[in-house]
C-alpha cells in the first residue's frame, strides 16, 4: 500500500533515494576536459612571409587532449559512479592575425592553393598571431543518446610571431 509521506522539493530527501546525477555535474566534469589547444600551421614555413604575399592559416590539433569529436571519460568516482562520456565539438574559430581578425568562423583554413584563411601584410614588422577556439559539448550516459551541455568553453591557442619582411629587387648592368 501507498502512504503519503508529505510533499516535496527536494526529492534527493525522500526516504530510499540517493544522491542523483546532475546536469550541473556532467556541466562541470566537461568544463574539466583536457581540451585539445589548437596550434596554427602558417604557409609559407618558417613562420616569415614577405609583404603583399598572401599568407595562408590552418589550425592543427595537437594529440594531447580532447579536440572536436573526441570522446572523453571522466572518473566516475566524480559523478556518484555513473560512466558517463563528453565529446566537445567545434562552435567556432576566432583567427587574431595581428592587424586583423577573421571570425568566427567554422573553417579551420588550409595550407596553399585552397586554405580560405589567408592575410596579406602590406607592411614589414612583426605580428602575435593565434586562433581562438570555442567548444560546445554533449554527453551520453552507459551509452546512452547524445545530450548538449548548456554552455561552451572558448580557449586561446599558443601565440606564435609571424615576422613580415620586405624584398627588393635591384637591376645591375654587367
Amino acid at each position: 500500500d501507498w502512504q503519503t509521506i508529505g510533499t516535496t522539493c527536494m526529492p534527493s530527501m525522500v526516504p530510499g533515494v540517493g544522491p542523483q546525477l546532475t546536469l550541473a555535474m556532467i556541466r562541470e566534469a566537461f568544463h574539466d576536459t583536457d581540451f585539445s589547444v589548437p596550434t596554427l600551421n602558417i604557409q609559407p614555413e618558417g613562420d616569415v612571409t614577405l609583404v603583399n604575399l598572401p599568407t595562408y592559416f590552418q589550425v592543427v590539433f595537437p594529440v594531447a587532449g580532447f579536440g572536436p569529436e573526441e570522446v572523453d571519460t571522466p572518473d566516475p568516482g566524480r559523478l556518484l559512479g555513473y560512466r558517463i562520456e563528453v565529446r566537445p565539438l567545434l562552435k567556432s574559430v576566432t583567427y587574431h592575425l595581428g592587424d586583423q581578425v577573421i571570425g568566427p568562423t567554422t573553417s579551420l583554413g588550409g595550407p596553399y592553393p585552397s586554405g580560405d584563411i589567408r592575410a596579406t601584410y602590406r607592411q614589414p614588422g612583426t605580428h602575435d598571431v593565434f586562433a581562438e577556439i570555442v567548444y560546445t559539448g554533449q554527453f551520453r550516459v552507459g551509452g546512452s543518446e547524445w545530450f548538449d551541455i548548456p554552455g561552451e568553453v572558448g580557449l586561446p591557442g599558443a601565440q606564435v610571431t609571424l615576422t613580415v619582411r620586405e624584398a627588393k629587387s635591384r637591376l645591375y648592368t654587367s
